[in-house]
């Protein structure tokens, strides 16, 4: 089939004609799926199950230092789990705080401690009229949530598939002492499932900002999510790349096991330089006695190294492989040729990004809803949720079963025709 614009209006008109009675016949269906958030599956979760057999109450719950993480203490992790999270993430277990179960959770307790005091003795944020944020776009919709919360300006910065667009960041961080951090998403990036070069690593553990109390917000949140073991995005390293550019204070990188365990009943670390680290457990003495070290300990002794790591995530590949294949499958025979959308195809992570034509995601949307199958909203990939091309939709694969997802897909599909043909013929 010849592209949508090479079409005149009768066939244009004909096309979407035969595709609203087809629309109708969904509607009948009743449908009720859902692809909205990243969520693992029953049978992702399932993977882990054998982590409820791993500690007894016969066990002997005391660390190889003698450390009984029954009691109070530890103030940031055992030297076990700083190991095996440490290794997952090639950061020293040293340079680790190990926190609870949720990174977000991390991360929003990060950018408020810089808000009420600060980063390193400098000034709070709270107390300077101006603090603003770098924000690649697409990008991760909880991430912008927290500097919007705090009422931080967010300035969109475009995504390529080599990362960030970096003539744009080093400018503004340069001239721009208000400009605090850059939000980063590095592997299989949120939602595109874009990984950073190493020229856009490097260029970023280079940076010469303008603000003494800039850092790179560093989520690898996906750090070992792949969906090809043979075919795999392999970054350099951030941290080590800041103290090799003399920068080693630059970063805070973040991470979990949301999607690898658990994603209720995890474990989150932030990685950074000594210096960063004091200034974060000032905070901690403060603000608890410590984190769940009995969860901590279940983790090692189920995971027990970075291999064990390794071999339990090929197996949720072998589960999320053929439902991110069916969605490129369907969007190829249904959209491919027809000048009407763009798609990526990730190697890892937990999203596929699809690109509308100009002004018609919102709608798209809509009509899915309309018709039982519930997306990502319209906008969530932006700042304050407002795409300024309203085109971007994130597709979440991993929840629905295979089976659920293809008719999702499908009318997906059958929605971006009915809704490009409509924008072109309004034309």
């Amino acid at each position: 089939m010849k592209k949508y614009v090479e079409m005149t209006k009768s066939e244009l008109q004909e096309l979407l004609a035969s595709y609203k009675t087809v629309y109708r016949e969904y509607q009948q269906m009743e449908l009720k799926l859902d692809m909205s958030r990243g969520k693992p599956s029953v049978e992702q979760l399932d993977l882990s199950m054998g982590m409820m057999d791993i500690l007894s109450s016969n066990d002997d719950l005391r660390c190889d230092d003698g450390t009984d993480c029954r009691n109070y203490g530890v103030l940031d992790g055992i030297d076990e789990a700083k190991r095996l999270l440490g290794d997952m993430i090639e950061v020293p277990p040293e340079n680790i705080i190990i926190y609870g179960n949720s990174s977000l959770n991390v991360m929003y307790d990060t950018i408020s401690r810089c808000y009420t005091h600060g980063v390193l003795g400098g000034t709070p944020w709270s107390r300077l009229d101006k603090v603003k944020f770098l924000c690649p776009v697409p990008g991760y919709d909880r991430h912008f949530r927290i500097t919007e919360y705090f009422g931080i300006e967010m300035i969109n910065v475009p995504m390529t598939p080599e990362g960030p667009d970096m003539d744009m960041v080093e400018e503004l961080v340069s001239d721009d002492e208000s400009i605090k951090g850059i939000w980063c998403v590095p592997k299989y990036s949120n939602p595109q499932g874009y990984s950073y070069s190493d020229e856009t690593v490097r260029r970023l553990a280079a940076l010469k900002p303008r603000a003494r109390d800039f850092r790179l917000y560093w989520d690898n949140a996906y750090s070992v999510h792949h969906l090809y073991g043979d075919d795999c995005d392999v970054i350099l390293e951030i941290l080590d790349e800041c103290r090799k550019a003399g920068n080693p204070d630059l970063a805070y990188k973040f991470v979990s096991t949301s999607k690898i365990s658990f994603p209720g009943s995890g474990i989150a670390a932030i990685a950074s330089s000594l210096n960063n680290l004091d200034d974060i457990r000032k905070q901690l003495k403060v603000q608890t006695i410590g984190h769940d070290k009995v969860n901590q300990l279940r983790h090692v002794r189920f995971f027990k190294n970075l291999d064990g790591i390794t071999e339990h995530m090929k197996k949720h590949a072998e589960i999320l492989r053929p439902k991110f294949e069916a969605v490129d499958e369907i969007l190829t025979r249904e959209l491919g040729g027809l000048g009407i959308g763009t798609w990526t195809r990730p190697k890892g992570g937990y999203f596929i990004s699809f690109d509308s034509l100009d002004g018609c995601a919102t709608e798209i949307v809509s009509r899915c809803k309309k018709a039982g199958v519930k997306t990502t909203e319209a906008g969530a990939t932006y700042p304050y949720g407002v795409d300024p091309h309203d085109s971007n939709i994130r597709i979440a694969p991993t929840y629905p079963p295979i089976s659920d997802l293809k008719v999702a897909i499908e009318l997906f599909s059958l929605c971006v025709k009915i809704v490009s043909i409509q924008k072109l013929l309004s034309r």
